[in-house]
C-alpha cells in the first residue's frame, strides 16, 4: 500500500511540474538563436580562441539584428528591451568591422566580452 501511495504522489508532481505549477522562464525565440551563435563564439574565446569570433560574426549580426526586429513575447518588457537590443547589435557591428580590418585577438576578446556583457544586461532586466 505505501509503495502505491508513493507512485501516486510522485505521478502527482510529475503532473503538477508540467502544467505550469512550477515556475517557467519566458521564452524568446530570436534570443535563444541569438545566444546558440554567441555561446559558440565567446566561451572559445575565454581561452583566447578567437577563431570562432572571427567566422561567426556575420551571423552573430544577423542574429542580433533579426532579434531586433522581432516582437517581444508575453514575459519580456520589449520597452526595456528595445534600446539594449540596439546598443548589442551596434556592438554585433564594430565587432564585424574589426575582424575585417585584422584587429588583435586581444582587441576581439575585449569586444566579445562586451556584447555578452550586453546579452547578459537583456536577459536579467527585461523579463517580466
Amino acid at each position: 500500500m505505501k509503495k502505491v501511495q508513493i507512485l501516486f504522489f510522485m505521478v502527482i508532481f510529475s503532473f503538477l511540474s508540467q502544467t505550469g505549477f512550477s515556475q517557467q522562464e519566458a521564452k524568446w525565440k530570436e534570443m535563444e538563436d541569438f545566444h546558440a551563435v554567441m555561446s559558440t563564439a565567446f566561451h572559445p574565446a575565454e581561452e583566447n580562441n578567437l577563431q570562432p569570433v572571427k567566422e561567426k560574426v556575420g551571423d552573430l549580426v544577423n542574429r542580433a539584428k533579426a532579434w531586433e526586429k522581432s516582437v517581444a513575447p508575453g514575459g519580456f518588457n520589449g520597452s526595456v528591451t528595445k534600446p539594449i537590443l540596439k546598443r548589442l547589435v551596434q556592438q554585433c557591428k564594430v565587432i564585424k568591422e574589426a575582424v575585417g580590418k585584422n584587429k588583435t585577438d586581444a582587441e576581439l576578446k575585449t569586444m566579445i566580452t562586451e556584447a555578452h556583457e550586453i546579452f547578459h544586461e537583456i536577459k536579467e532586466k527585461c523579463q517580466k
